[in-house]
């Protein structure tokens, strides 16, 4: 069997590992001219650690992960105002969690791919044609490959589920943020920053920052809006919104890169009613976006990708491997997105008065009891569909 999976990032790659391990000949499709560098630090945990133990990834991926402390916030003054340990969330996950960048994820999964997986860059499809052995795919690069199962893994913006099942606008879900990333040098500032994750204590606009290994700062950066077109300049677009924040905001955004360096896009949601059509099927962010404000996307993603492969492997035909992905995951994604929406308010304050809330949370969760509920509900619901599929193969 043979498939073509379109977008080389997180899920994508996960995908290309778990097929190629149950024999598929795999060809991994990425529009982009290389791997991707921009990106923000994830809190990683739940079904996508369970799969990345079941492909015995988890190791590698480890090892580009992160000690973070606390996430604190600040003032304008850079006075602490409040603040959430992390001990807190390892305890509840019995320690199956890290913190690591998207990037270094990425790098860590694409550098065990096998050689036998085809990585090819700067092409992706332009036009889907569903054959009686499978799909073909015309490329941008104008030309062809034929396969017997098409996956879009490119995200909220894919171009996969454009050409199989209609316009994006049809399946995108905009919560009311613009969010972005980038990464620059500057030693006084990464001294400062460096071990913990430190963020504005704002209302409507927020940006974070952290230290990276390599001498790097990272900033990330979400505001309240209710634009659904990007902007042409990620960079002057950051400067105009964020320009009055206080505290190292000014020194960051004289920092920061030209557009092309930084990541920019909305907070959305993907909500597709049937997730396959034909030999073309989507996982991830391209169908079940849940958004950052829920987090467990990355995790979501891969273990999404375990579950359909195992769900093709383990059915007579294609039909049925598709609809028992389906049928398994959707359930888990929509409770996701279901908590990232009921949640927005605490994410990013849009008052004074959700303000002092969130501050009275945090204080109540150096209660001991009361840590362990506020750290359970905002880690969710666990699912134990990843582990029953990997017992399998025990």
């Amino acid at each position: 069997m043979k498939a073509v999976i379109c977008g080389a990032g997180i899920t994508g790659l996960a995908l290309a590992h778990r097929l190629h391990a149950l024999g598929w000949e795999v060809t991994v499709l990425e529009k982009a001219p290389g791997p991707r560098t921009q990106g923000y630090m994830i809190d990683f945990f739940g079904p996508g650690y369970d799969a990345l133990e079941a492909m015995d990834l988890l190791p590698r991926v480890q090892k580009s992960s992160y000690r973070i402390e606390e996430a604190s916030f600040l003032d304008a003054t850079g006075r602490r105002r409040a603040g959430l340990k992390y001990g807190q969330f390892t305890k509840v996950t019995g320690g199956r969690m890290f913190s690591i960048m998207r990037p270094d994820l990425e790098q860590a999964l694409r550098e065990q791919l096998s050689d036998s997986v085809e990585l090819r860059f700067s092409t992706g499809p332009a036009a889907l044609t569903e054959t009686g052995q499978g799909v073909r795919v015309e490329l941008s690069d104008g030309s062809a490959l034929q396969a017997d199962l098409l996956v879009g893994t490119d995200g909220i913006h894919s171009t996969v589920r454009e050409l199989a099942f209609g316009p994006e606008e049809r399946y995108l879900r905009h919560l009311g943020f613009h969010t972005a990333a980038f990464t620059f040098r500057d030693p006084e500032l990464h001294e400062r920053v460096r071990g913990g994750f430190f963020l504005t204590d704002t209302i409507g606009r927020q940006m974070g920052f952290y230290g990276l290994r390599d001498g790097l700062v990272a900033a990330f950066a979400v505001h309240r809006t209710q634009e659904t077109t990007l902007p042409r300049d990620a960079r002057e677009a950051l400067r105009h919104e964020y320009g009055t924040l206080g505290w190292i905001v000014p020194r960051v955004l004289a920092n920061c890169p030209p557009h092309q360096e930084v990541y920019y896009d909305h907070v959305a949601q993907t909500t597709v009613p049937h997730w396959s059509r034909g030999r073309t099927v989507l996982v991830g962010d391209a169908c079940y976006a849940v958004s950052l404000l829920a987090g467990q996307g990355a995790s979501l993603g891969i273990a999404g990708a375990y579950v359909l492969a195992e769900q093709l492997a383990r059915h007579a035909t294609l039909d049925q491997g598709l609809e028992a992905y389906e049928r398994t995951w959707r359930p888990i994604a929509e409770e996701k997105q279901q908590v990232a929406r009921s949640g927005a308010r605490w994410f990013l304050p849009a008052s004074p008065l959700q303000l002092r809330a969130r501050h009275i949370m945090m204080k109540l969760s150096r209660i001991p009891g009361v840590d362990h509920r506020i750290a359970a509900a905002l880690v969710g619901k666990t699912t134990g569909v990843v582990p029953e599929l990997a017992a399998a193969h025990r």
